[in-house]
């Protein structure tokens, strides 16, 4: 079986010399003090002809066997999954006698989407169900990856919301290659299908939000506005709960690198775009406060330093509220006597939620915003510019 290309052997997890041949591999890498494994397509890993070898039973007790040997050897060593598929089956890997730790396809995706249609209720529906993990286990939630976005939300979610699937997954590759009028993204479509019109979509994460439209037209207002989208969403993986994973050169902004078709050995696909080589004088820029690089680096690594800061941000569980508008998404972070309540603008328009909502929380009526130190009262409505995000810490009952 070669899966997922001719030169990526899979293999045979049915021949017992090979598992422990693996297994010496895995602790070998804990002996030389890894302490986490990432384990790649492991919806993949047990092959059954007259199937699509896709989550068969088996890859579970592989998992499990390769679990219970760590339990004993290295307690320590956790396993991450890494399993693009479809929602119900990625959660059935995350368990603490299987994978501690799984990347969050679903989070990635709809965060895009929401960004695309300035509509937070997909996003908000599937977190609300989905987000959740046995005690003990936790997400790896990220923005982009050497990979492509695939859109792998429920089709149920989107029916149960009135959304076709076909014609959104259709819209948001339309959107994000820039296809679609008044689109911001630059993105390139990956393995598209002519014939049915299915694709996933390639870019790094500031091409995907506007920064490369926005510095080629010199538009001020579109440069600020892809900055803010930049840091909306790296906020939100910090603060939702779970492990933040920030793509390399995300960082500053790095943009798309079409070169890669000028290599025949990379011009047949498309992820190429988003892996580009390091750009060492942009790197060196994020020590300008001026530039964009250094606006967006400054920014960053104050959020990184208020979660690190943040009780409410270590542990404890996620709420996703209503905030009763639908481009605002919203969640209350509770723990060690902290609590936030954390509310997201994925429009380019200000936006308002009601009072009435801030107070049915129970949060009481005084709240100040760690991002941008400003006081709020329940009082009255809260008002969030385009794209803003506001981490509310509630001071009394």
């Amino acid at each position: 079986w070669t899966t997922f290309n001719s030169f990526q052997w899979d293999l045979n997890y049915a021949n017992p010399a090979l598992f422990r041949a693996m297994a010496e591999e895995m602790l070998f890498l804990a002996n030389v003090g890894v302490e986490i494994l990432r384990l790649d397509a492991v919806a993949f890993i047990w092959k059954r002809l007259g199937t699509d070898s896709e989550n068969q039973p088996e890859a579970h007790l592989i998992i499990q066997a390769f679990n219970a040997l760590a339990r004993i050897a290295a307690p320590a060593l956790l396993f991450k999954a890494e399993a693009i598929v479809h929602p119900d089956e990625i959660i059935k890997y995350i368990r603490p006698d299987e994978c501690q730790l799984s990347y969050n396809p679903l989070l990635m995706a709809l965060l895009w989407e929401a960004l695309a249609t300035r509509d937070v209720k997909l996003l908000e529906h599937s977190m609300r169900h989905r987000f959740r993990l046995a005690p003990g286990c936790a997400w790896v939630n990220y923005l982009r990856s050497h990979d492509d976005i695939g859109w792998s939300f429920a089709d149920t979610d989107a029916e149960h919301l009135g959304i076709q699937p076909y014609n959104h997954r259709h819209f948001l590759n339309a959107f994000y290659t820039g296809c679609f009028e008044g689109s911001f993204a630059r993105g390139v479509p990956f393995q598209e299908n002519p014939d049915t019109g299915d694709a996933r979509v390639a870019g790094t994460l500031a091409s995907l939000a506007g920064l490369e439209e926005a510095l080629q037209t010199g538009n001020t207002t579109l440069i600020g506005a892809a900055v803010q989208r930049i840091l909306l969403l790296h906020s939100i993986i910090l603060s939702i709960g779970g492990i933040p994973l920030i793509y390399l050169g995300d960082e500053v902004g790095t943009r798309n690198d079409y070169g890669y078709g000028r290599e025949p050995s990379k011009a047949d696909d498309s992820r190429w775009v988003n892996r580009p080589r390091t750009d060492w004088a942009r790197l060196e820029r994020r020590h300008d406060p001026e530039s964009i690089e250094g606006k967006l680096f400054a920014q960053l690594t104050r959020l990184i330093h208020l979660r690190k800061t943040q009780r409410a941000l270590w542990d404890g569980g996620m709420e996703v509220i209503d905030t009763g508008n639908p481009h605002l998404f919203g969640y209350l972070r509770h723990h060690e006597g902290q609590r936030l309540l954390i509310v997201n603008n994925f429009s380019e328009r200000p936006q308002v939620m009601d009072a009435n909502r801030l107070r049915s929380y129970g949060l009481g009526y005084d709240f100040t915003d760690l991002i941008s130190e400003g006081s709020y009262s329940a009082i009255e409505p809260l008002f969030l510019i385009p794209y803003q995000v506001v981490w509310l810490e509630a001071h009394n009952e």
